[in-house]
């Protein structure tokens, strides 16, 4: 049975509306919560881009039935891999084991900020590679020592370990990288309905039960015009792809690569208004992908709490019902 999440959106909410929507969230009736861990927003619009760690550890003490996870962590500049570790390691205990950690290789945009400019491509999945089996080791528990080409760690242990081994998932976008952590980690991460990338990853951890976490940006309104005018105002980057994504340097980047985006073009990838039968239809589209689990991102932040009680009287029972 595919399990639906919320996805709280650090790029377009400030943090204590973060909080507050988190607990809405697991009241609307949610499975499970995503976080996105961004130093930067995409769009100027957004307008916001708090401490993703910081907001978990309240999020934890507000909700107590929700799984949570980083939609992705990158640990391979802005923070250390042995931090990640423990920063995982804690949330995973004040969540009472409910934490998942997501991770990926990261974009420019959140990475640059530490003054190591950004690395190719190639480099940046080697370092990726590297940090996991830090992370891994560490969560493992005891000291760990590590010496690679792009890492080292010295005498490492992360003291407070919860009970059951905190799970990791990877963002994956093709054979290469599946083929290289799909072995290390527990879960798949991915945001298209992708049949052949599931597919791969199942014959790569074959006799292993492992999750595929999807998700889908839509932009619920009673209005469908303003609907379409707030998803193409703070979601038009969307349409760019991982390879271009990844490699922009900040919002004005971002902004000149989609000035020539039309309101239509948004319109067209991504469920807008009040119609929930093309929401359930593009949530569809992943079930038959093969994912276990779909996250929604509800574009904007002015009517959140009314998007959840859509969600809880209309939306969740017609995806559970489809």
């Amino acid at each position: 049975m595919t399990r639906y999440g919320y996805t709280l959106m650090t790029e377009q909410s400030g943090p204590r509306e973060i909080v507050r929507y988190a607990a809405g969230a697991e009241e609307a009736g949610f499975d499970f919560e995503v976080m996105s861990d961004h130093y930067s927003p995409w769009l100027a619009e957004q307008g916001h881009a708090a401490y993703a760690w910081s907001m978990l550890g309240a999020v934890t003490q507000v909700t107590e039935r929700v799984e949570l996870m980083t939609y992705v962590t990158c640990p391979i500049m802005r923070y250390h891999p042995a931090v990640v570790a423990q920063k995982a390691a804690t949330i995973g205990l004040l969540s009472d084991g409910r934490f998942t950690l997501g991770l990926g290789a990261g974009e420019n945009l959140n990475e640059h900020v530490v003054g190591r400019g950004w690395p190719g491509a190639n480099t940046r999945h080697e370092m990726f590679g590297e940090a996991i089996e830090i992370i891994r080791r560490l969560l493992d528990g005891g000291y760990v020592n590590y010496v690679g080409e792009h890492f080292r760690v010295d005498s490492a242990k992360v003291w407070d370990l919860p009970e059951q081994r905190v799970p990791i998932g990877v963002a994956v976008s093709g054979d290469q990288s599946i083929e290289k952590f799909a072995p290390l980690v527990d879960h798949l991460i991915a945001v298209e309905p992708d049949r052949d990338l599931v597919a791969k990853w199942d014959d790569t951890v074959t006799g292993r039960e492992s999750r595929k976490i999807g998700q889908l940006p839509i932009c619920w309104d009673t209005d469908r015009a303003r609907a379409v005018e707030r998803a193409h105002e703070q979601f038009r980057w969307f349409g760019g792809g991982w390879k271009v994504n990844a490699e922009l340097p900040g919002p004005a980047g971002f902004a000149g690569a989609t000035q020539f985006v039309r309101p239509e073009d948004v319109a067209a990838s991504i469920p807008c208004g009040p119609d929930l039968d093309g929401i359930v239809e593009a949530v569809a589209a992943f079930t038959a992908a093969g994912f276990t689990d779909v996250a929604l991102v509800q574009i904007g932040d002015e009517n959140q709490q009314e998007f959840l009680d859509v969600a809880a009287r209309d939306l969740l029972p017609a995806l559970r019902a489809s």
